[in-house]
């Protein structure tokens, strides 16, 4: 099922899950690749510091998605997606993530009747302006 959430809504989901997430961009083939990013908040975007394959997917694709995973059986996968440039830095690369959409998301359980139309516990969150 998936649920909306407010932005204010977000910024605690985020604080919420901390600064790990999964980072997903699509490679030449269009297959997923998935890697674990330090993921932290700057102004209305986050930044998450990756690898130079996945920039280099990203600067190619700029559309990627970050999923923080859940802190509990009964909790939801907070999934982010977000329009991506890529920065080179000292440091290595870094992905600026521009939020596009986000949804809180877990299957629904046998006597849950879903709210929503994706089938499962889903809570979209809207995202009506930055993150601040």
């Amino acid at each position: 099922m998936s649920m909306t959430v407010g932005l204010n809504d977000l910024e605690a989901a985020l604080r919420e899950r901390g600064e790990a997430a999964y980072v997903i961009t699509v490679n030449d083939q269009g297959t997923p690749h998935v890697v674990l990013a330090e993921v932290t908040r700057s102004g209305g975007d986050l930044l998450a510091a990756v690898g130079p394959r996945t920039a280099s997917f990203a600067e190619r694709r700029p559309r990627v998605s970050l999923a923080y995973p859940v802190r509990n059986p009964s909790d939801y996968t907070l999934i982010v997606d977000a329009v991506a440039t890529v920065a080179r830095t000292s440091g290595g690369p870094r992905l600026q993530l521009a939020p596009t959409r986000a949804v809180l998301h877990r299957p629904a359980g046998p006597s849950t009747a879903p709210v929503s139309t994706c089938g499962s516990d889903c809570i979209p969150l809207p995202l009506g302006r930055s993150i601040d």
